[in-house]
């Protein structure tokens, strides 16, 4: 892959995309995509640019302060050198925290982390499904385009030292490794990025409650907020993941 020279990338003509500027290592519009179907070009030159394009959502508790989380948060060291040395399953393991509950919403899983989930036998295509998720996600409500350089999206909080997590953790390469893990077994693509919400375009989701309950077990160890967000039981919450294409978590 050619490196670009990361502060005077300009997006192609190809692509047609509105003003924007650098923000450190990422690239945001100065405008909501007017065009949704621009993020399906962007993923369809990602081969070629290397720039994976990422939804940054409005958020109305930095616009009523007339601020920008982007330009007025701090962010963590960048550390995408680390993501490869990280395993996926110790790092929820660490974060599996049974405490919240008492037990009872943990059911049938315990004090112990149960382990990853099996990789689904068969999948689509996931740039496709997530080019065609983003391009949905833009036409119903207002997003910024943000363009990362990146070998592959799961890497993008480690490349930018991303704070979203903060409340649960500060190890953002253990979070990126987590979410290769996804990539490569669940074909999980990160869409989206606020400030701490991560949104992803999923091309193999669980196709059984069975096989869902231990991918809500790994949904529930990388992000708690977003499980005690939501009523009911883990084997609740798995059902929900049953065929589900789109994955949310939130840490506010």
């Amino acid at each position: 892959m050619t490196v670009l020279p990361m502060r005077r990338f300009t997006p192609s003509p190809e692509l047609v995309l509105s003003a924007g500027s650098w923000h450190g290592r990422l690239w945001v519009s100065d405008e909501p995509l007017a065009e949704p179907h621009r993020y399906l070009d962007c993923v369809a030159e990602f081969d070629r640019t290397g720039l994976w394009p990422v939804l940054i959502p409005h958020d109305q508790r930095f616009a009523a302060m007339n601020e920008d989380w982007i330009d007025d948060r701090g962010r963590l060291a960048p550390v995408e050198h680390r993501v490869g040395t990280v395993d996926p399953a110790a790092a929820l393991a660490r974060w599996w925290d049974s405490s919240c509950c008492g037990g009872a919403c943990l059911r049938p899983f315990g004090a112990t982390f149960p382990g990853l989930a099996r990789r689904p036998s068969r999948r689509a295509d996931p740039l496709a499904e997530a080019g065609n998720t983003g391009s949905v996600l833009a036409a119903h409500s207002k997003y910024r385009l943000g363009l990362v350089q990146t070998e592959r999206p799961a890497d993008i909080p480690a490349i930018l030292g991303w704070t979203g997590m903060i409340k649960s953790t500060d190890q953002v390469a253990e979070l990126s490794a987590v979410m290769r893990s996804w990539e490569e077994r669940f074909g999980a693509t990160l869409i989206a990025l606020g400030f701490d919400t991560l949104e992803f375009a999923v091309s193999a989701p669980p196709r059984s409650q069975g096989r869902a309950l231990t991918v809500a077990a790994e949904h529930r160890a990388f992000s708690l907020p977003t499980f005690t967000g939501q009523p009911g039981n883990l084997r609740e919450f798995a059902a929900g993941l049953v065929h589900t294409r789109r994955w949310r978590f939130s840490w506010a």
